[in-house]
């Protein structure tokens, strides 16, 4: 048994899931999502909670129970809370401007990065901080795949820190080559 499938999914109130054609259709405060279902696994939903089943033991269908668990719940997660991510940007001169539904960059290239958000995305940046981007969402894998695109206009360096990074994220240093020749 999965350890991850076989945990029950609490339904909060305000949110309706319902099955159609294989596909599941999440709704709730914040929004809809919707996830096409594999075949081979069915859901169950009795007293406000929801069980996600697999049809058959095969290796395909238990490869497959925990990870539409997982889909479902960060779908009921998403129409009810929402999800964020924050980028921080760090070096001289990098800003950030947000607009509507988009995110101007300037990151040291000749020409500022204009991002786009997807529909259900939204652009802020922190009040206090002006540095911090904060990226939220309904779908956690929209939120998670602009974050990551943006991070990729100018990743971390090694040697200064300087680049796009997440709030949380570590990155290791490096002695440059003044710092190895003093050593050696």
């Amino acid at each position: 048994m999965s350890r991850i499938g076989i945990k029950i999914i609490a339904i909060p109130t305000g949110v309706t899931i319902e099955m159609k054609n294989g596909v599941v259709i999440v709704k709730g405060p914040k929004g809809e999502l919707k996830k096409e279902m594999n075949p081979l696994i069915e859901i169950k939903q009795e007293d406000g909670k929801l069980t996600v089943v697999r049809k058959e033991d095969t290796k395909a269908s238990r490869s497959l129970h925990g990870l539409y668990r997982s889909l479902i719940s960060n779908m009921v997660t998403g129409v009810t809370k929402g999800f964020e991510k924050r980028l921080e940007i760090i070096g001289v001169g990098y800003r950030a401007q947000a607009s509507g539904n988009k995110i101007t960059l300037a990151l040291g290239y000749s020409h500022p990065i204009e991002h786009k958000a997807l529909p259900g995305i939204e652009f802020k940046l922190d009040e206090e901080k002006k540095n911090i981007i904060i990226i939220s969402g309904i779908d956690k894998e929209m939120v998670g795949q602009t974050a990551a695109i943006i991070r990729g206009y100018r990743k971390p360096e090694p040697y200064k820190g300087k680049g796009i990074r997440y709030v949380d994220e570590y990155v290791a240093r490096k002695a440059g080559k003044a710092a190895a020749k003093a050593a050696a």
